[in-house]
């Protein structure tokens, strides 16, 4: 049913709003893939991050590296088994100081009341320049 899987979504969110990193990692299926497109040599969070423990490791690099000052997303829509969420943010990347102001796309796939997929597609050049320096 993809409107309590959008509700699910945006519950989700609001956790990571509020800096309940546990919330998101407790709805994570055991087998889960979280996948941020793009080179992890180009940035640590970009590439594919397996289950809850995957999926903290991706949370704690971002506290590592980066900092938010804008984390907006606008528009959630379901289909199915999958959530799109369109959205913007803009992260400072600590070592560097330099910002990523960029427009985003998160696909969820939710199995049984949890997320079982995740992904990103956002402008990985900007964040492989932001962390170049």
């Amino acid at each position: 049913m993809s409107t309590a899987n959008v509700t699910l979504v945006q519950n989700l969110y609001a956790a990571f709003g509020r800096g309940e990193i546990a919330t998101v990692v407790g709805a994570i299926t055991s087998d889960a893939s979280w996948h941020v497109h793009g080179r992890p040599t180009d940035h640590p969070s970009m590439g594919e991050f397996k289950g809850p423990a995957g999926v903290q490791k991706f949370f704690d690099t971002l506290a590592e590296v980066q900092t938010a000052s804008v984390f907006s997303p606008r528009e959630f829509d379901g289909c199915g088994d999958k959530v799109f969420v369109r959205g913007h943010y803009v992260w400072t990347i600590k070592k560097s100081g330099k910002t990523v102001d960029t427009e985003w796309l998160h696909i969820f796939t939710v199995k049984d009341g949890k997320v079982a997929a995740f992904d990103e597609f956002t402008d990985t050049a900007q964040f492989a320049e932001a962390m170049r320096g």
